[in-house]
């Protein structure tokens, strides 16, 4: 019995130095993890939603220390996008 490579015959297979692909592998994960993190904020955003690593606990339930908070949740949202 022949495999599928013996049956169409040899194939050029040009293999290249791990030490030329792993560099661009890892800036190809950097890219889509940080569009996954991008899309994630402006989601958050849109739903008006607060995630985990933005979130502010205080003691203090009066209007203007809840107003300071969520202005300073979307700084550290936008903060983000920037980066």
């Amino acid at each position: 019995m022949y495999s599928q490579f013996m049956r169409h015959g040899q194939k050029n297979i040009k293999l290249c130095d791990a030490k030329q692909v792993y560099p661009y592998k890892n800036i190809k994960l950097k890219l889509y993890k940080n569009n996954a993190t991008i899309w994630f904020n402006k989601t958050c955003e849109a739903k008006h939603l607060t995630p985990t690593y933005a979130s502010i606990k205080i003691k203090v339930d009066n209007s203007r220390c809840q107003k300071t908070k969520n202005a300073t949740i979307r700084y550290r949202i936008n903060q983000e996008f920037s980066l």
